[in-house]
């Protein structure tokens, strides 16, 4: 049965991050990624659990120095939280770090979101020099990969902004 493009379906992300060689997935959970967790559970790619957001840039970093290729797996308002990790590590080493971001209060292309996460994570991206994508459906799902290139060519962090809840 084929997915459909409205929904953003939990194989399709992993499907992304598989082809392009992730072996590691530094993250928090939250609310909106249990189908994620439970897709990743059956997948050859490790799951690094983190107590705070901060925290996963200097595992990710970490990893990288050991040959391995994480991607980072945080909500917005854990992005704001990590501003010291991200400008100290990800920026300052050039680490080419793909940094998934759950999009707190997306309201969908051209709208105006009401949720003050949401107004201020594309700007902040924006200061930083940190380019980014939205994915919120299978359709734009193949973001992911472009970005994970990106971000190797450039040895710079990339962010994929996940603007919907994962589905089965």
């Amino acid at each position: 049965m084929a997915a459909s493009t409205a929904t953003l379906q939990a194989a399709s992300v992993l499907d992304e991050l598989s082809r392009c060689g992730v072996t590691h997935i530094v993250w928090l959970p939250d609310s909106e990624t249990g189908f994620l967790y439970e897709a990743i559970l059956q997948s050859p790619i490790t799951l690094v659990p983190v107590c705070r957001e901060g925290e996963s840039m200097a595992i990710a970093a970490g990893l990288i120095m050991g040959g391995k290729r994480p991607v980072v797996l945080i909500q917005s308002t854990g992005f704001f939280e990590s501003g010291d990790s991200i400008r100290g590590l990800c920026l300052d080493l050039h680490l080419p770090l793909l940094l998934m971001l759950g999009y707190r209060g997306y309201a969908g292309p051209g709208r105006t979101a009401a949720d003050s996460a949401a107004r201020y994570l594309e700007p902040l991206l924006g200061a930083w020099g940190i380019p980014y994508y939205v994915v919120d459906s299978d359709a734009t799902c193949h973001y992911i990969s472009q970005a994970y290139q990106q971000a190797q060519a450039s040895s710079h962090p990339v962010a994929v902004l996940v603007g919907k809840e994962y589905h089965r």
